[in-house]
């Protein structure tokens, strides 16, 4: 049996979309964040060292980091529809790129208007860089979105590693520049497989 150890508004819930995506029955371990501090619980410590989530556990194999989690559950349970087959060609360089980019790149200027924000006044000599650093990665994924995902047509595992940064930044209203980054939040969301994740994770302020 799959286990997705779980935490409400975090990326786990891409995880849980996958899954259903993938046909694959799994059991979902429930954590909640403080309600003061809005960190993880020290019971996802007993589950990884790092204290994060999302984890898996499949066949005795315990994983963390989303890009790797994403790759296992392809790379084991996908029958060819969610990521390219051919190793060689472009598009799944293409599809690669956006696996690693996802947590490498995109969410980075997000967390860091998240943490600068914090700051008050004192971060106010960042913000101009921040901004500049949002607008060109988020302008980037708006001239890369040419179809309705990401690879063209059809839904792949890089549109599901990519919907939390564009979700995190859709909520603060960061996405009304990028009409067209919008409407693609509302179509992925609007998915049977997303919706039955949402039943399965509970509470995810994000959608």
């Amino acid at each position: 049996m799959i286990t997705v150890h779980h935490l409400n508004n975090s990326r786990s819930q891409r995880i849980l979309w996958l899954l259903e995506e993938l046909g694959q029955d799994y059991e979902v371990k429930r954590y909640e964040r403080d309600a003061t501090t809005n960190l993880a619980p020290p019971e996802l410590e007993a589950v990884h060292p790092l204290g994060k989530s999302p984890v898996l556990e499949d066949d005795g194999w315990k994983i963390h980091e989303t890009g790797a989690i994403v790759e296992f559950l392809v790379n084991k349970y996908d029958d060819g529809r969610l990521a390219p087959t051919d190793r060689s060609s472009v598009l799944y360089t293409r599809y690669n790129e956006w696996l690693h980019y996802s947590e490498g790149s995109a969410m980075l200027p997000i967390l860091l208007r998240l943490y600068v924000s914090r700051l008050g006044e004192a971060g106010a000599p960042l913000h101009p860089r921040i901004n500049d650093e949002f607008a060109r990665h988020f302008g980037y994924i708006s001239q890369s979105l040419k179809t309705d995902y990401l690879l063209g047509d059809e839904l792949t595992a890089a549109d599901i590693i990519m919907s939390f940064p564009l979700e995190a930044a859709n909520r603060g209203g960061a996405l009304k520049a990028f009409p067209n980054l919008e409407a693609y939040v509302k179509r992925f969301q609007a998915l049977p497989s997303y919706q039955r994740a949402l039943e399965r994770g509970g509470e995810y302020a994000f959608a």
